[in-house]
């Protein structure tokens, strides 16, 4: 198994934009069909792309998308965990590093 999320979107938004165009052109596609006829149909398959396949992977994305970065599996000895990701330090403490100007000659 491997650690990339196949379903998930790059942000919340983009995935909610998805969601509502699949789902939107799934609704519209039967909606429509009393006025429009079965050319209304055509509109499913657009929606069904939006949603990349079906709407259950779209649910699935949108939890991944939701957790991205938030949680984070590690496998050791056959064991897998879920646990709650560290944030990533913006900068490093500079007392670690010598300073060159406290040096005296």
């Amino acid at each position: 198994m491997t650690d990339k999320q196949g379903f998930a979107s790059t942000s919340l938004p983009r995935h909610l934009l998805r969601g509502a165009t699949g789902f939107g052109a799934l609704i519209g596609s039967f909606a429509l069909l009393p006025v429009l006829g079965l050319g209304s149909l055509l509109l499913a398959p657009i929606g069904l792309i939006a949603l990349r396949g079906c709407p259950a992977c779209w649910a699935i994305g949108l939890v991944q998308t939701i957790s991205m970065g938030r949680l984070e599996r590690s496998c050791k000895d056959g064991i897998c965990e879920l646990t709650v990701a560290r944030p990533a330090r913006s900068h490093e403490h500079r007392e670690s590093q010598p300073s060159d100007s406290l040096t005296s000659s």
